[in-house]
């Protein structure tokens, strides 16, 4: 899920906005508030200690964003500015401190005060507020106040000291910010996969290249007893670090089958359809295309499809692709990713060993009965999953599987009573702020802490705080380094001798395969009635989504690495996936781009 832009949109216009302060400014603090809003009244008294602290070094501009449904919000956003903009910051001041809550005797009265008893309300004031609430909308402004500083969405808390740091532009907060901004930008996840598979290939290319095979055949092990466990760091990532990828896997799989895109029959149909049809028919084109032999067991590379990449390639083409597109193309990758999971388990495990399997049983008999027993925590989950995926490892099957098996396992519940929850926070924080000087020196008591612990965690369900902290890691850590692991490879003529039959099986899986398979596997589901295609993009236009599908890479090279034991072949299979993935990319983004919704048309 893309993380909303946090630039201001519009920015400061001193012809426009209210300000207050010097423009030449260094320091702009930009409020989206409501006069009904509590937490805003309070903001305000921040604000006002942040001028008196910041001086001309600070300007303040606040925009409307009045509180929803709520009659009183909107017409004191009216009235304020109905007023002259001599006026406004007067009125600003009333209504935000003339009493605790704002009721209609304090609109009654800043009327009188101001000669505003008998003016009717402006279309011209109206509008503004409606222009103020489409810019908040426009700026991902959720609640109240939201603060921009110097142009950008700042997310912390708003006490003075916090929001000071902020405005000052402490390191903290400068390298926390720039992290945000870059998750925010949609082609993040593609652009740092696409850097340490070009880092792979220029180490692997270079005269560090034996060294750097060297660091990742490197064995690292753990001795306690007579105990012995190790493997090579390239096994560590691809067998350990790669559970994380799959564990995220499992979850999102989990949510799109309940809440999701997957979760109704009909906007699921067409999804599943395209992703069997990609997936059937890059495996028969190999098979088709590769002589009997061990080259054979080749055929589930091509299957796959990398989201990161080609959803990163989609986000970068903006408004050229339709929003209905991106979520077909992200469902058929979920898919996509089930399929791929499944033949690695049955298809690419190694001698099979029953009593480890039988251990990994009983851990997943522990995990239902813990999901059966509603723990909500995730610790015990993940003690046992690592039990899980030691079992798994050791009884031949892939350990990653672990992951998705412990996803399914990871219990969710229906929604808290945000309403409750936020007054019963109130209410423990308003009795804190009753000590006074003895909470500014020791902080809220211990039980209050806990408390405010416990309401935290009803907040959201294991499964989707699980999914929230580790979809991160695996886009921006997790994926970059299985791709320095495993990109790597010696571009040489030799590394092809002999194996035209395999890069060419793999390159027409990917790149003409896929595409066929996932269109023609909509088209016969529309045909015959059991999907629907949404009007809001065209034939060409899923054509060329197709052709994105036909970007392997990651879990490509995952089977590849499992398929081939031979290095050998497995180099080749590498630059065969890494050509594919680059003529599919290309492929689909110039359909993409040059071809027109219905609606364009």
């Amino acid at each position: 899920m893309l993380i909303p832009s946090r630039r201001l949109d519009p920015p400061v216009d001193e012809t426009r906005d209210h300000i207050l302060g010097a423009s030449n400014a260094p320091i702009t603090l930009v409020e989206y508030g409501s006069y009904a809003c509590p937490h805003c009244r309070v903001a305000n008294e921040t604000i006002a200690s942040l001028r008196d602290r910041f001086g001309d070094r600070m300007r303040y501009v606040f925009r409307h964003r009045p509180l929803a449904n709520n009659d009183l919000a909107r017409r004191a956003a009216e009235i304020a500015e109905h007023a002259t903009p001599e006026q406004f910051w007067k009125i600003h001041l009333e209504l935000m401190t003339r009493s605790s809550e704002l009721t209609e005797g304090d609109l009654v009265a800043v009327k009188t005060e101001l000669d505003l008893d008998s003016a009717e309300i402006s279309e011209k004031a109206r509008a503004r507020v409606d222009e103020d609430e489409r810019s908040a909308n426009a700026n991902g402004v959720l609640f109240t106040p939201t603060f921009f500083i110097n142009g950008r969405r700042y997310d912390g808390p708003w006490d003075e000291v916090t929001l000071g740091d902020a405005m000052l532009g402490t390191l903290g907060h400068r390298v926390r910010a720039t992290t945000l901004d870059f998750a925010s930008w949609g082609p993040s996840a593609g652009v740092l996969l696409l850097i340490a598979t070009v880092l792979a290939l220029a180490f692997s290319n270079s005269p560090v290249g034996g060294a750097f095979a060297e660091f990742w055949h490197r064995e690292l092990s753990f001795d306690l007893g007579g105990w012995h466990f190790g493997m090579s760091l390239q096994h560590w990532v691809n067998d350990g670090l790669l559970t994380i990828f799959f564990l995220v896997v499992g979850l999102e799989i989990k949510r799109e089958f309940t809440v999701g895109h997957l979760a109704n029959r009909r906007s699921a149909a067409l999804p599943i359809a395209a992703a069997i049809g990609g997936m059937i028919v890059p495996a028969l084109l190999y098979l088709l295309l590769t002589p009997t032999g061990p080259l054979s067991r080749g055929w589930g590379v091509p299957m796959a499809t990398d989201t990161a990449f080609a959803i990163a390639l989609v986000a970068m083409m903006g408004r050229r692709v339709p929003v209905e597109l991106r979520v077909f193309l992200t469902a058929a990758a979920i898919v996509d990713d089930i399929g791929a999971i499944l033949v690695i388990a049955v298809f690419y495990a190694s001698d099979l060993h029953i009593g480890y399997l039988v251990a990994a049983a009983a851990a997943l008999v522990i995990l239902a009965l813990l999901n059966r027993a509603r723990v909500y925590l995730v610790l015990p989950y993940i003690l046992v999953g690592v039990v899980l995926w030691a079992c798994i490892y050791s009884a031949g099957l892939h350990a990653t599987l672990a992951g998705v098996l412990l996803a399914l396992f990871i219990p969710t519940r229906p929604p808290a009573n945000l309403h409750a929850l936020m007054r019963q926070a109130d209410a423990i924080l308003l009795e804190e702020a009753k000590r006074g000087g003895e909470v500014l020196r020791h902080g809220p008591s211990l039980p209050a802490l806990n408390a405010l612990d416990f309401i935290h965690e009803l907040l959201e369900s294991p499964a989707d705080r699980l999914l929230r902290r580790s979809g991160a890691r695996s886009s921006y850590f997790v994926l970059p380094t299985f791709a320095l692991a495993n990109a790597g490879v010696v571009l040489s003529a030799d590394v092809l001798d002999g194996r035209g039959p395999l890069v060419l099986a793999i390159m027409a899986g990917l790149v003409l395969g896929k595409p066929l398979g996932l269109v023609g596997a909509s088209w016969i589901a529309v045909r015959i009635g059991i999907a629907e295609k949404p009007e809001a993009y065209s034939w060409r236009q899923l054509a060329g989504a197709g052709a994105l599908a036909g970007i392997g890479f990651t879990i490509s090279l995952f089977i590849a690495g499992r398929a081939f034991p031979f290095a050998d072949d497995f180099a080749a299979a590498k630059v065969a996936i890494l050509a594919a993935s680059f003529c599919a990319g290309t492929i689909g983004t110039i359909i993409l781009w040059n071809a027109k919704s219905p609606s364009e048309a």
